[in-house]
C-alpha cells in the first residue's frame, strides 16, 4: 500500500439499546390475577423506552441506529408477552434458551403425562389441550427470534425430565429435574444478563434465592451491574428502576415519583445510545490542564491512516532495539513497521481466527462474516492508528530528553573546542535544540498524543479478543466494562461494536464447545501468554541496561571530575605547570558536564519508560494466562465431560477479565505521563 493511498476508518456500529426481560410464569397467583395490569404497564414501560431512544440523537448520524434489541427466554407468562410486545414495536428478538428448542418447548409446556412429554421431545403435538396449546406459543416464537440454545447438557436433562415424568409422584425425581433445570435456567439468564443495558422484571419481590427464578435472576443482574426496571407483579403500576444489590432490602419502601422514575430511565437509555457528550471526562472531571480536550467518538473517525512508522518517531522503539539484549537481531535494524489494513486482515493476521470459527460444529453460517466486518476490521484501523500515536507520543517523549541533554552539552562545548568569540555559535545551536523541545511538547499537547493513543488503544484491545467471546455469547456484564482516566467513548464505542453482533444462531453442542475451546479460546489465551511472557523479559533487560548505562555514566562523571581537580591541584605548584595542563581542565569539565547530563537523562528515559513496571504487569498477565490454560487443557482432556457451557465460558470470562485488568494496569501507569518539557 502506497504511503499516500487513502484508507477510511471502517464504518461505525449500529448504536442500538438491548433489552433482557424475565417474569412469573403465567400460573404464578400474582401474575395471573393482574395480567391485565401488568401487560398495560409492560405497554408503557415500551411506549417511554421508544420515546427516549428517538428523543436521543444519533451519535453518527441519523442512519446509525438500529431497532432495540430484547432478549427473552420464551418462558410461558411474562417473557412470552414482552416477545410479542417486541415483535409488535419491529424490535429485534433473541432467544437465549437454557436448552435446546425441542426440549425446551417440552419443558415449557408442562405437560402432565409421560407420553406427551415423549412427543413434545420428538417435535411432535401433545395429547392435551392446554399442553399443547404452550408448546405452539413456544414454537411461534421460534420462527420469529434468533435463538441460541445451550443445549450441551440435553440428554442429560432429558433424562432427568423423562424420569420425573414417568414417576409424576416420585418426589426425588421431581427435586433432581428441577435442580437440573433451574442451574440452566440460570445459565442462560447469565447469558441475556450480559447482552442487555436494562433488565425489565415482573417480580413480587418474595424472595430471591430460588436459582433459575425471577428473584434470582433480578439480583444476578444487579451483581452484574445492570439495572433492573422492577414491575411489581402485585402492584405493576408502582415499577421502579434497581441499581444496585443493596436495593432488594428495601423493597417495601415508597416508590419514586413517576418524574423521578421516567428521569431514570431516560438517563438509562441516553448512556446507552450516547457516549459522553463532552468527550466523557472521567477522573477528576476535566483533563490534564495542558492537555486538549478530547474529541470524544468522533476521534476515532477523524483519525488519519499511516501506512508505516515514521523513522523520525523511532527514538522509544530504538531503545527497545538497543538495550533489548536481542542477540539474534541486531540493534541498529530497520524498525519500520507496516500496519495491516482494515481490508487485509480477514486474509492475513485474522484468518485463523475466522477458519476456526467456520469450522466449530453447527457454527452460525453468517457468524464469521459480522466478526470480520465488525470487529477485526474496527480492531486492524484502532492497531494501525494506536501503532502510529504510539511512536509520536512515546518517541517524542524520548526524543525531549536526548534533546534536552545535547541542548546543556552544546551550550558549553565552546569550552574546550572552541574560544569564548565562537560562543554564539553554539549557543545558536542550543536554541535550536531548545525550540525543538518546545515544538515536540506543544504539538504533542495540542494534538493529544497521548490521549489519542490511549482512547485508540483501548479501542483495539477490547476488539481484539472479542471473537472468542462472541463465539461463545460471552459479554462483559454491564456494569464491569472498566473506566478510563478521562474519557470513557472507547468503552461505549466496543460495548456497541460487540452489540451489534450479538449473539450467534446457534445451538450449543458438545462438540461446538470441545472445538471452540482448543481453536479459539486456548489459542488465544496461549499466544497472549507467550507475547506477555516475551515482553516481560524484554522490557526487564531494557531496564537494567538502561540502569547500568546511567551508573555508568554518573561513574564515569566522578572519575571526571576528579581527574580535574588532580589537575587544579597540580596547577597551583608552578606557573609553568598551570599553562601546561589548564586546556586539560576544560576537557574535563566539560565531561563532568556531559557525563551526568547524558545519566540523567538515560535515568529518565528509563523512568518514563517504565519498562520494569511493565515487565512486572506483563509477567503477572502471563502467568494468570497460563493458570487459565492448565484449566482449559483439563477441560480438553476431559472430553465430552468437559464440554459444559458453564465451565467455557467461565473461562472465556477469566480470559477477558485478564485483558481488561492488564489494561488497567497499563493505564495507570502510563495515565498521567503526558507530553512535557524534560525538566
Amino acid at each position: 500500500m502506497s504511503e499516500k493511498e487513502t484508507v477510511p476508518a471502517p464504518s461505525p456500529p449500529r448504536v442500538r439499546l438491548s433489552l433482557g426481560v424475565t417474569g412469573h410464569r403465567a400460573g404464578h397467583p400474582l401474575y395471573a390475577e393482574h395480567v391485565a395490569r401488568i401487560e398495560a404497564v409492560l405497554k408503557q414501560v415500551f411506549d417511554a423506552i421508544d420515546s427516549a431512544v428517538a428523543a436521543t440523537p444519533g451519535p453518527f448520524g441519523p442512519d446509525c441506529l438500529a431497532p432495540t434489541r430484547l432478549h427473552s427466554m420464551l418462558a410461558d407468562g411474562f417473557d412470552q408477552a414482552a416477545a410479542h410486545s417486541a415483535l409488535a414495536r419491529g424490535w429485534d428478538l433473541v432467544a437465549p434458551l437454557p436448552f435446546g428448542r425441542a426440549l425446551n418447548a417440552a419443558i415449557n409446556a408442562l405437560p402432565t403425562n409421560a407420553a406427551d412429554a415423549r412427543a413434545l421431545l420428538g417435535d411432535e403435538d401433545a395429547a392435551a389441550p392446554e399442553t399443547q396449546a404452550r408448546a405452539a406459543r413456544v414454537r411461534a416464537l421460534y420462527r420469529s427470534a434468533r435463538l441460541f440454545e445451550l443445549a450441551e447438557q440435553d440428554a442429560t436433562v432429558t433424562a432427568y425430565f423423562l424420569a420425573a415424568q414417568d414417576a409424576p409422584h416420585d418426589l426425588a425425581r421431581a427435586q433432581s429435574f428441577a435442580a437440573i433445570s433451574s442451574k440452566r435456567v440460570a445459565l442462560s439468564a447469565r447469558v441475556m444478563i450480559e447482552q442487555s443495558d436494562l433488565v425489565v422484571a415482573v417480580w413480587d419481590g418474595v424472595s430471591h434465592f430460588f436459582v433459575g427464578g425471577t428473584g434470582h435472576t433480578v439480583a444476578a443482574a444487579l451483581e452484574m451491574g445492570a439495572p433492573v426496571l422492577w414491575i411489581d407483579a402485585g402492584a405493576p403500576e408502582n415499577w421502579r428502576i434497581l441499581s444496585m444489590p443493596e436495593a432488594l432490602t428495601s423493597l417495601k419502601d415508597s416508590a419514586p415519583s413517576v418524574a423521578e422514575r421516567d428521569a431514570a430511565l431516560q438517563s438509562i437509555v441516553r448512556s446507552v445510545m450516547s457516549p459522553d457528550a463532552s468527550g466523557g471526562t472521567r477522573g477528576h472531571g476535566k483533563p490534564h490542564s495542558r492537555q486538549a480536550a478530547s474529541e470524544g467518538v468522533a476521534t476515532i473517525a477523524r483519525e488519519r491512516w499511516h501506512g508505516r512508522s515514521n523513522t523520525l518517531w523511532h527514538a522509544y522503539r530504538r531503545i527497545e532495539a538497543l538495550f533489548g539484549g536481542d542477540k539474534d537481531r541486531s540493534p541498529f535494524r530497520s524498525l519500520t513497521a507496516r500496519y495491516e489494513t482494515p481490508d487485509a486482515i480477514a486474509a492475513g493476521s485474522g484468518a485463523g481466527v475466522l477458519t476456526a470459527a467456520k469450522a466449530l460444529p453447527g457454527a452460525d453460517a453468517a457468524f464469521p462474516g459480522h466478526i470480520e466486518a465488525k470487529v477485526l476490521r474496527r480492531f486492524a484501523w484502532a492497531d494501525g492508528v494506536s501503532s502510529h500515536l504510539s511512536d509520536i507520543y512515546r518517541g517524542g517523549m524520548v526524543a525531549n530528553f536526548v534533546l534536552s541533554s545535547l541542548a546543556i552539552v552544546i551550550g558549553i562545548a565552546y569550552l574546550p573546542f572552541a574560544s569564548s568569540s565562537e560562543k554564539v555559535y553554539f549557543a545558536a545551536v542550543e536554541f535550536l535544540l531548545l525550540a525543538g523541545i518546545i515544538t515536540i511538547t506543544t504539538l504533542g499537547q495540542k494534538r493529544r498524543w497521548h490521549g489519542r493513543w490511549f482512547e485508540t488503544r483501548r479501542v483495539a484491545e477490547y476488539f481484539r479478543h472479542a471473537p472468542l467471546l462472541l463465539a461463545l455469547g460471552v459479554a462483559r456484564p454491564p456494569g464491569r466494562w472498566p473506566q478510563g482516566t478521562e474519557t470513557s467513548w472507547p468503552e461505549w464505542y466496543a460495548r456497541q461494536g460487540l452489540r451489534e453482533v450479538g449473539l450467534p444462531e446457534i445451538a450449543v453442542s458438545k462438540p461446538y464447545l470441545h472445538t471452540a475451546l482448543q481453536t479459539l479460546l486456548d489459542d488465544h489465551v496461549v499466544r497472549q501468554r507467550d507475547y506477555h511472557h516475551a515482553k516481560a523479559r524484554r522490557l526487564t533487560r531494557v531496564h537494567h541496561s538502561l540502569d547500568g548505562l546511567s551508573e555508568a555514566l554518573f561513574m564515569l562523571a566522578v572519575i571526571s571530575v576528579a581527574i580535574f581537580l588532580g589537575l587544579s591541584a597540580l596547577a597551583l605548584v608552578s606557573e609553568s605547570i598551570h599553562k601546561a595542563i589548564y586546556p586539560m581542565t576544560k576537557i574535563f569539565t566539560f565531561l563532568g558536564v556531559l557525563l551526568p547530563t547524558f545519566g540523567a537523562a538515560v535515568a529518565g528515559i528509563r523512568y518514563f519508560g517504565d519498562f520494569e513496571r511493565f515487565a512486572a504487569i506483563s509477567e503477572v498477565t502471563a502467568e494468570k494466562l497460563n493458570a487459565v490454560h492448565a484449566r482449559i487443557a483439563t477441560l480438553i482432556a476431559a472430553g465430552d465431560s468437559g464440554a459444559d457451557y458453564g465451565l467455557v465460558s467461565d473461562l472465556a470470562h477469566a480470559a477477558d477479565d485478564i485483558v481488561v485488568s492488564e489494561i488497567e494496569n497499563w493505564q495507570a501507569v502510563f495515565g498521567g505521563k503526558y507530553v512535557t518539557a524534560p525538566v
